[in-house]
Order: structure tokens, then sequence, then C-alpha cells
């Protein structure tokens, strides 16, 4: 989703790149100006070239520096877990995971949007994604220090949206 994501960015600001630079190109063809608005063009003409060099230079390098982890090792090593959020509890098919291997948490809910959420043992959170009626989503993430994670909704639920509560144990490679 996040290639296809990436590949319509990328398809849209060149089609708004080549809108731009021919309008640039065919406006200048045009000498109907008197002289203060020819300065004016000048002027705008100036700009425009000024910023689309400090813009695309700008955008090319901050889109190549996406903060979003490379998952593809992740999803074929990933340990598949069930996540089910409900009214208001979290039931997770597996509540532990070891330090350095993915996990893959499969995450649904029974009736309506919940926020799963992964916290540290210093309440710190580290991931999260949406809970949906009818939908699966997928959460890639491998731990990284062991300890008692908390689950928390991050999605008004209800009334007893604040006791929505689940944990995660990790644990060492090499402990039992």
């Amino acid at each position: 989703m996040q290639e296809l994501a990436w590949n319509i960015t990328v398809v849209s600001v060149s089609a708004l790149l080549l809108v731009f630079l021919l309008i640039a190109f065919n406006g200048a063809s045009r000498i109907e100006y008197k002289s203060v608005q020819n300065k004016a063009g000048c002027i705008r003409t100036f700009f425009f070239w000024g910023l689309l060099i400090v813009i695309v230079p700008t955008i090319g390098y901050s889109l190549t520096q996406l903060p979003y982890p490379d998952f593809v090792s992740e999803k074929e090593n990933a340990k598949a877990v069930t996540v089910i959020g409900r009214q208001w509890s979290w039931d997770i098919s597996d509540p532990t995971a070891v330090v350095g291997e993915p996990v893959a948490y499969h995450v649904q809910s029974m009736d309506v949007n919940h926020g799963f959420a992964l916290y540290d043992p210093a309440l710190r959170i580290v991931a999260q994604t949406q809970a949906m009626p009818g939908y699966t989503n997928i959460l890639y993430h491998t731990f990284t220090e062991p300890g008692v994670y908390k689950v928390l909704c991050l999605e008004y639920c209800g009334l007893a949206h604040h006791a929505m509560i689940g944990e995660i144990t990790v644990i060492e490679k090499n402990e039992p």
C-alpha cells in the first residue's frame, strides 16, 4: 500500500511539474505587457525558477529520508499474532514476543473502531494501528528491549475505554 502511495505521489508531482513547465515556457512567448508589467513578469519568473530550484531538490531529498523501516525481511519471517479488539478488552492470541524477532499483529475489531497501540515499559508509544470492524490491519514490529509492553486503545470506544488494557511480554532470545 505504501509503495502504491509512493508511485501515485511521484506521478502526480511529475505531472504537476510538467504543467508548470508548459505554462512557464508558453507564457514567455506572448509580448503584450507594458514595461511595468514586463518587470513584474520577470520578477515572477525569477521567483518561480528560484523556488523550483530550491523546492524540487528539497522534496526529492526529504522523500528519500522517510522514517519507515524496510519490512521486507520482517514480512517473510514474522510470527503471526491475531489481535481482536472489543469493548473493552484485547484478545491477543499469543501475548509473548522475543527480542529481535519480528511479529505481525493481525489487528481487527468485533464492534467499533479501536486504536491498537504498543507502549514500552516506560509508557512511550512504539507502534500503533487501527482496529476496525470487518477489516484486518497488519502491524509489523520487532521489539528491541525485553519487558512488559502495554497495549492501550487510542480511539475513544465507549464508557470503559480507559480500562481497555492488554499486555505483551517480551523476553530475551536465550530465555526459555
